[in-house]
């Protein structure tokens, strides 16, 4: 199964994510998209298949978003896709592409639905947080 990941290592979910698909056998590409950036086309496919809007996939924390005036209900998708592709902190993630869809996966046990193969159990988040228990069902 080919699964792709644009993946912020800073980002406690984003890593929690990379891990999840990991333990579930399979290597994903990672795309460190801080460093390889976006395009208007890329973002608009990615929206498109999970169902997301510029406005749904702004990052409203922790990012610039506030300062730039872009939490403003006014605020037009293309002026969010310019900015998003400007500066990529402002697309939140991390944003996960299989054959069974493309998500964006917060929080970070949203993965589990792409996955042919779910990860055995026990499984947890980096912060002891208990996703799947012994027997691989979801923890809710």
């Amino acid at each position: 199964m080919s699964v792709v990941i644009h993946h912020n290592p800073a980002c406690g979910t984003s890593r929690n994510v990379l891990a999840i698909i990991r333990a579930s056998g399979v290597e994903p590409t990672v795309v460190e998209y801080l460093h390889t950036g976006w395009t208007r086309a890329q973002l608009q496919g990615l929206f498109a298949a999970a169902g997301l809007t510029p406005r749904t996939a702004l990052r409203t924390t922790k990012s610039p978003a506030a300062e730039l005036g872009l939490l403003d209900p006014e605020v037009s998708d293309e002026v969010l896709l310019d900015h998003m592709i400007r500066q990529p902190i402002l697309v939140n993630r991390p944003i996960v592409c299989t054959a069974k869809g493309v998500r964006l996966c917060r929080p970070s046990e949203a993965v589990l639905d792409l996955l042919e193969v779910p990860p055995n159990g026990p499984l947890y988040k980096e912060d002891g947080e208990m996703i799947l228990n012994e027997e691989g069902d979801r923890v809710v």
